[in-house]
C-alpha cells in the first residue's frame, strides 16, 4: 500500500471519528428548562464543621438527589472490549515489527 493511500486512509478515518463525535450529545449539570437558583447570602453559607444538608442545617440547603442512577453495565462490557481489542492491535503490531515480516503487496 503506498503512503498516499494511507495518509488518506488515516485522514478519512479521522474524520469519521470527528464526525460521529459531532453527535455526541454534552453533559450539563441543570436541566434546559429548570428555573436557576439564587445565590446563597453570605450568611447563610454553610461552615466547614457542618456539611450543607446535615440535621439542623439552617441554611436550607439540600444535597443533590441523582437517584438511583442509569445502568451502566453495556458502557463497561463495550469500554473493556474496546479496550482488549486495542491492546491486541498493538500487540500484533509489535510482534510483527519485531518479527520482521510484512505482508506481500
Amino acid at each position: 500500500m503506498s503512503v498516499a493511500r494511507r495518509t488518506l486512509l488515516t485522514t478519512t478515518a479521522a474524520g469519521t471519528l470527528l464526525a460521529a463525535l459531532w453527535f455526541v450529545p454534552s453533559a450539563n449539570a441543570t436541566g434546559e428548562n429548570r428555573p436557576q437558583a439564587t445565590p446563597a447570602a453570605p450568611a447563610d453559607r454553610v461552615t466547614a464543621e457542618q456539611p450543607a444538608g446535615a440535621p439542623g442545617d439552617a441554611s436550607g440547603a439540600r444535597l443533590a438527589d441523582t437517584g438511583p442512577g442509569g445502568d451502566t453495565t453495556p458502557y463497561l462490557v463495550g469500554g473493556t472490549a474496546l479496550l482488549g481489542l486495542g491492546t491486541a492491535f498493538v500487540t500484533y503490531s509489535v510482534r510483527r515489527s519485531v518479527t520482521g515480516t510484512r505482508p506481500a503487496l
